[in-house]
């Protein structure tokens, strides 16, 4: 049997091939894998930008969506700000109820893409209504007795999850360390 060498014109359609498929790769890369934040901060008036800081807002509105559930919506400092809130993160409201600091974590349900607020949806633990917990929600029930005009306290982003790029998240270990970037596993 005799060995053929591979001919030019046999070789063309398969170095074509590769050439495309590394194209393909490096285009995905360069526009698709970047962070969550597609638009960057980057001209944008972002409220959260101290984890550690709290911030006022004023309720502007008060939906009620059921006979136990409200949307809260606040008002950022300015039409142009953004919450700038990562995907995957939460933030913390408090509140001094009753001479004690109540600290409780909401995700918001607005988009990092709405400007000038920042909407809530909860559901609100009445008094009396559940005999396991008599006293209802402490803090859902002070955001239902907020009037229009009436603040809150908001701190964050805070959380150990943070989604940072289609398939790619990071998890803190705990609390006060740097976030390990983590790509799920891909079975082939």
């Amino acid at each position: 049997m005799s060995k053929e060498e591979p001919s030019t014109s046999q070789m063309l359609p398969l170095a074509l091939g590769v050439g495309i498929v590394v194209a393909s790769f490096v285009i995905y890369k360069l526009y698709f894998s970047r962070p969550n934040s597609s638009k960057g901060t980057k001209g944008r008036k972002v409220l959260l930008e101290d984890p550690q800081v709290k911030y006022q807002l004023p309720l502007i509105e008060k939906t009620v969506i059921s006979h136990d559930t409200r949307n809260f919506r606040f008002e950022l400092p300015s039409k142009d700000h953004v919450l700038g809130l990562p995907i995957g993160q939460h933030i913390h409201i408090s509140a001094r109820i009753n001479e004690q600091m109540i600290i409780r974590s909401y995700t918001p349900v607005s988009s990092d893409d709405d400007h000038g607020y920042v909407d809530l949806v909860v559901k609100v633990y009445f008094k009396n209504v559940h005999p396991k917990f008599p006293n209802g929600g402490i803090m859902t029930q002070h955001l239902e007795s907020l009037k229009i005009g009436d603040t809150i306290d908001v701190r964050g982003p805070s959380g150990r999850l943070q989604y940072t790029s289609p398939g790619t998240f990071s998890i803190k270990k705990c609390v006060r360390t740097r976030p390990p970037l983590l790509r799920p596993l891909r079975s082939t």
